[in-house]
């Protein structure tokens, strides 16, 4: 019987299904790569705000508590946007002619809210509570960076899951003194005797088990 394809066409078989495999996979890496690139996740973008706030000025400067202006982050799932009230505190007598703040100054008129952008916007399927955090020793700049040398604000790490998870799973690394909470020069130990100390607070503290920590139900509710 007479040979219907040419002996070339088994190479060009294995050489397609090879490709195929090989440019899936690139696929696959391509959209895994974008999911956790800044494009996607925000990490290290400025946010544009009708004022530009800087929180190195306020907090590192002016050495300003955190709690001054986000005045919930003890009691509540979230840390709470300022009134406008908080910034004329200070400014109807601090930089009060000033061109720069005249929107701070019009939405204390008006009582409109200034619609700033949100910096940390985790996914609406995900649960975060401030409060639980802080009052167990997870200090701020933990999870903002450090807010006290950003002359705007933008997002100090990715917030997916895996960021999460990595905390999670030790979270004894993550905990420091109480009232080294909203200090953003604290440092974590590298010692035995500061690790050991930390692994305490969590004792302590009753800290979660790995397994409760690491459960779906826990931030997705």
């Amino acid at each position: 019987m007479a040979q219907i394809f040419h002996r070339s066409t088994n190479f060009i078989a294995r050489f397609s299904l090879f490709s195929a495999i090989f440019l899936a996979g690139i696929a696959l890496t391509g959209i895994l790569a974008l999911a956790r690139s800044p494009y996607l996740t925000r990490q290290n973008i400025s946010r544009e705000q009708p004022v530009q706030f800087s929180h190195k000025h306020h907090v590192g400067d002016d050495g300003i508590d955190c709690r001054y202006c986000h005045t919930s982050v003890e009691t509540s799932a979230t840390a709470g946007i300022p009134p406008t009230k908080t910034c004329m505190n200070c400014h109807s007598v601090l930089f009060n002619n000033s061109g720069y703040l005249e929107p701070v100054r019009e939405s204390y008129r008006t009582d409109q809210s200034i619609q700033w952008v949100k910096v940390h916007r985790l996914a609406e399927f995900a649960y975060f509570n401030h409060s639980i955090h802080v009052s167990k020793g997870v200090g701020c700049s933990t999870c903002h960076g450090a807010v006290n040398q950003m002359p705007l604000m933008f997002q100090a790490n990715t917030l997916l899951m895996e960021w999460c998870l990595n905390c999670h799973r030790n979270p004894s690394a993550a905990l420091r003194p109480l009232d080294q909470v909203y200090n953003m020069e604290w440092k974590a130990p590298t010692d035995d005797a500061g690790v050991a100390q930390q692994k305490q607070f969590a004792i302590d503290r009753k800290i979660r088990t790995t397994a409760e920590l690491t459960s779906c139900s826990t931030c997705h509710r």
